[in-house]
């Protein structure tokens, strides 16, 4: 029997059994729907991940001072040291071949004030150097220069959600605010940053010259973090063993533990990447249960339709019929229903995907590697499952498959 006349026959089978046929299709569709929405899920959190630790600055490094620990989710320091200093990123510029820049910074979560407006937010000393660093720039306004650090200027600039706080939706440049006691001049409003890959809101922030941090607000002779970058992504393994060989030098730590730890970027997002492909690849397979299930399904109601199509079976081999037509038969629908509940999973998935980052609960990004797979897997699942009913049908002998009617 020709391949298309088979292929009417089957969907004028299937169509005469719409409930059937909609019941053994549901676990494809649900399996097929749920791995393109998790892995859709799974690769949005991996780009968001990924824009995370690419805005906080470009081939980076962090040196913080004393030791760091992630305490739920995000990394804390343990201990107050006084041992990083500001010389030590002007040694780290000057003696590592591999660092293009570094900056030191310091902070405090510290009360702001503008007229009856009051929050709490970071304020940040950084010098000049750290906006080159950590890719800040300015929505409106201005950044503070070098010869304004030094001087120690009482200059502020306002991230997105520091001006919201306290500004509103009015615009923050040349107004006055007060950090602790010490009134200040906003000069610029900071672009978005978003969140950073502990979590915290890198918009929730107000900078200053490191200088005037140091000595009007702190009242510190010492630094927290060294933000350093190298001149190149190849540079980063080389420069983090560059500056950690200078400090334990500079800090005299020869037979003692670090009084420092250097996070590296690109091993930060490698990290991220293999933490979110896991957990993709673990309710993937998940979801892919939903497969083996539907698969089952079709078994059944193939073999119930085996059943109930003996006589039929009988007739066609008693006119000719060979065992392969029948089996080609049989194997055909399975793969079929398969098939159709594999579209239909696909559209499901794409556009609930579609659905989900357009409301905003979830960013995502289709995969369409990943869909493509999950509809040849349905298939293979409607095939391999299909076979025992389409031997079993090709097995009947017409006179015995005649007389059970």
């Amino acid at each position: 029997m020709k391949l298309s006349r088979n292929i009417v026959l089957s969907l004028e089978i299937l169509a005469a059994h719409k409930l059937r046929t909609l019941l053994s299709v549901t676990g494809i569709v649900v399996g097929v729907g749920a791995v393109v929405l998790m892995v859709s899920a799974g690769r949005g959190a991996e780009k968001q991940i990924v824009d995370r630790i690419q805005g906080m600055g470009t081939n980076l490094l962090m040196v913080n001072a004393g030791r760091t620990t992630i305490i739920a989710g995000r990394q804390r320091q343990m201990e107050t040291v006084r041992t990083l200093l500001v010389s030590d990123a002007q040694a780290i510029a000057k003696d590592c071949p591999s660092v293009a820049l570094a900056a030191p910074g310091v902070g405090k979560k510290l009360a702001v004030r503008w007229e009856d407006q009051d929050a709490l937010t970071n304020v940040v000393g950084m010098s000049t150097e750290g906006f080159a660093v950590r890719n800040i720039t300015v929505a409106s306004g201005r950044l503070f220069d070098a010869d304004e650090s030094r001087a120690a200027k009482r200059l502020a600039i306002l991230g997105p959600t520091a001006s919201a706080n306290l500004f509103g939706n009015s615009d923050p440049v040349g107004q006055q605010i007060r950090i602790g006691k010490v009134l200040f001049e906003v000069i610029g409003l900071a672009a978005p940053r978003g969140m950073d890959v502990n979590g915290a809101d890198q918009d929730d922030v107000i900078l200053v010259p490191l200088e005037t941090a140091m000595r009007r607000i702190l009242n510190v002779a010492y630094v927290q973090t060294l933000y350093v970058k190298a001149r190149d992504s190849r540079a980063l393994e080389s420069a983090e063993k560059e500056i950690a060989s200078l400090l334990r030098q500079r800090h005299r730590l020869q037979g003692k533990a670090d009084d420092f730890t250097i996070q590296n970027q690109a091993t930060v997002l490698e990290a991220e990447r293999e933490t979110t492909g896991s957990m993709t690849l673990l309710i993937s397979s998940v979801a892919g249960i939903s497969l083996i299930v539907g698969g089952v399904g079709i078994l059944a109601v193939m073999l119930m339709s085996v059943r109930e199509r003996t006589p039929e079976i009988g007739l066609r081999r008693a006119v000719g019929a060979l065992r392969r037509d029948i089996r080609t038969q049989f194997v055909l629908e399975s793969a079929m229903l398969a098939g159709t509940g594999g579209v239909a999973g696909l559209v499901g998935g794409i556009g609930l995907s579609l659905a989900v980052s357009v409301l905003g609960y979830w960013p995502t990004l289709i995969s369409w590697p990943a869909a493509a797979v999950a509809f040849g897997f349905s298939v293979a699942v409607g095939v391999v499952f299909g076979l025992y009913p389409a031997m079993r049908a090709a097995k009947l002998e017409p006179i015995q498959a005649l007389r059970s009617e």
